[in-house]
């Protein structure tokens, strides 16, 4: 009986087991079909990289759920599909774009940009305008209604409909036309209608369609005009070259422009790798030679001055309150973090008003106190003053919170200890607190220097890197960071926005950044110091 029900319990567990499976599978193959379009929508767009990416996907989610030797990868498989995403492709792309013309006129793949080149048109001298009328049907099928100028009426169908006739005349009851109105337009088609000129005109479908005989097809050019176009145009693919019909003219590809030999270009142009050329005209720009060592010097003066002001501020609140007889310290404490709560976008907003010189409250205190009224924003000493202060208020309810849990970490019979050989409040602080204290936040102080290094938000917000630097040929302020004069030169210097010079900067800023983060690690050792305490 004991064989029977063990063998009857063997079936069914194998039995779950093999529906557990079977769903499994279904659901992994339901996912690998809605990435899989995913993958296909992007790659007919011309999106390579990212289709790549969601190659990759698939492939990890199928291996760590189908195979079964990969199955300790199935619980980080999500999570790594998201990393790659997410974070790993970014980099590469940004990496990539660096190294490309990415930008205002150029954001298109080079099939998109032929496509829409060759849709351009003119009027010969031989074709003729039309006066039209659109209808269209429940399906999304247009007819056109055209008239010459010599009072010639007909209907045209699209040269891609079904059938062999193109161009009909308009008769009533023929071809299921109405009635028609004095000026000879049907009033009614079956099936189709009649679309107001005006709306049509800005439908892009419309615009698009080539209606008529397809030897001289006819195209909505205007509200009040269709005609006999012909493409712009001619794309010759063995040399990637277009010629004008009108004039002759042949433009050459040149790093994603298509460019005649009179400077002329063809817009839009597309994508293309140029090499090096973002990083030279970086470093070779005007800007570079004026306002960088005032924009540098500045930045790491900023970067360094927050990380005390907000790393002291904190620790001396955290002593403050350490105390144990200190009284209301809890009620002080919830206080003193509001400013950590409120969005920092809304504080630095109030803190510019307060700083405002004419209404701001801090200039009428100190007028009617002192008798002085600063232009915070105007005085490049005053604004980088007004800078720091409010990144301080910003930052030091912060390192209150990372000091007070820090020193609670530090054992009491070390200061027992220190006291009784004699030492000083100043001396345990110096010699026991403040050692003991960088060992365990050094590598946070760390990511906040780097934070700091790249506060956009704070220059933009506040003061949008002004007050202006007079002698500087580009857009550069007295209280600009690297990363917000980058942004004005990538993105504010009135040529469009140039993705791919900014990816160069950024990519540069990065390696600014990594060199400077591994000097203070190798200088200071931080990481080493926290292994050994662990």
């Amino acid at each position: 009986m004991e064989n029977k029900n063990g063998s009857i319990g063997t079936v069914a567990k194998k039995s779950i087991s093999s529906l557990s499976s079977f769903i499994t599978t279904f659901i992994i193959i339901a996912v690998d079909v809605l990435l899989g379009y995913i993958t296909y929508q992007l790659a007919s767009m011309g999106y390579i990289p990212l289709t790549v990416v969601f190659i990759i996907i698939i492939l990890l989610i199928s291996a760590a759920f189908l195979i079964p030797k990969l199955s300790h990868l199935r619980w980080i498989a999500v999570g790594l599909s998201a990393w790659l995403l997410f974070s790993i492709f970014p980099i590469l792309f940004t990496i990539y774009n660096a190294f490309t013309n990415y930008g205002d006129g150029h954001l298109i793949s080079q099939t998109q940009a032929i496509e829409q080149i060759t849709n351009q048109t003119y009027l010969p001298e031989t074709g003729k305008a039309y006066e039209w009328v659109a209808y269209r049907s429940d399906d999304n099928d247009y007819l056109l209604w055209v008239k010459d100028n010599e009072g010639n009426t007909f209907i045209a169908r699209p040269v891609e409909s079904e059938g062999d006739t193109r161009i009909f005349d308009v008769v009533t009851g023929e071809n299921g036309i109405g009635e028609i109105d004095d000026e000879g337009v049907p009033v009614t088609i079956e099936g189709y209608t009649r679309l107001n000129r005006i709306l049509a005109a800005t439908d892009q479908n419309l615009t698009n369609i080539k209606f008529g005989d397809p030897e001289k097809t006819i195209q909505v050019r205007s509200p009040s005009e269709a005609a006999e176009l012909l493409p712009l145009y001619e794309y010759n693919p063995d040399d990637n070259t277009f010629t004008n019909q009108q004039t002759g003219k042949i433009y050459y590809d040149r790093e994603g422009t298509w460019t005649a030999r009179d400077g002329t270009q063809l817009i839009p142009g597309f994508t293309s790798v140029i090499g090096f050329d973002n990083f030279i005209e970086f470093a070779t720009s005007p800007g570079l030679r004026g306002p960088l060592v005032t924009i540098v010097t500045w930045n790491f003066i900023f970067a360094s001055m927050s990380l005390l002001l907000t790393f002291s501020l904190g620790l001396l609140i955290s002593v403050i309150y350490g105390d144990p007889n200190f009284k209301g310290k809890k009620l002080l404490r919830s206080f003193l973090i509001i400013p950590y709560t409120i969005p920092s976008l809304i504080t630095i907003l109030i803190w510019r008003g307060m700083l405002n010189p004419n209404l701001g409250i801090v200039n009428r205190m100190l007028e009617s106190v002192l008798g002085i009224s600063p232009d915070w924003f105007n005085v490049s000493t005053l604004a980088r003053i007004a800078i720091l202060t409010v990144n301080t208020w910003l930052g030091y309810p912060y390192w209150m919170l990372v000091t007070s849990g820090a020193l609670q970490s530090i054992p009491s019979d070390i200061y027992e200890a220190a006291e009784v050989d004699g030492a000083t409040g100043f001396q345990r602080f110096w010699r026991i607190t403040l050692p003991l204290l960088l060992v365990s936040v050094g590598p946070l102080m760390i990511a906040s220097f780097i934070f700091n290094f790249n506060n956009f938000n704070l220059i933009y917000v506040f003061i949008n890197g002004g007050p202006p630097i007079p002698t500087a040929t580009t857009t550069a302020g007295y209280t600009d960071i690297i990363i917000s004069y980058v942004y004005n030169l990538a993105f504010a210097s009135g040529r469009g926005v140039q993705y791919g010079y900014a990816s160069a900067i950024s990519v540069v800023l990065f390696m600014l950044i990594a060199v400077m983060s591994l000097i203070q690690f190798r200088f200071t050792n931080m990481w080493e110091e926290v292994g050994e305490n662990v």
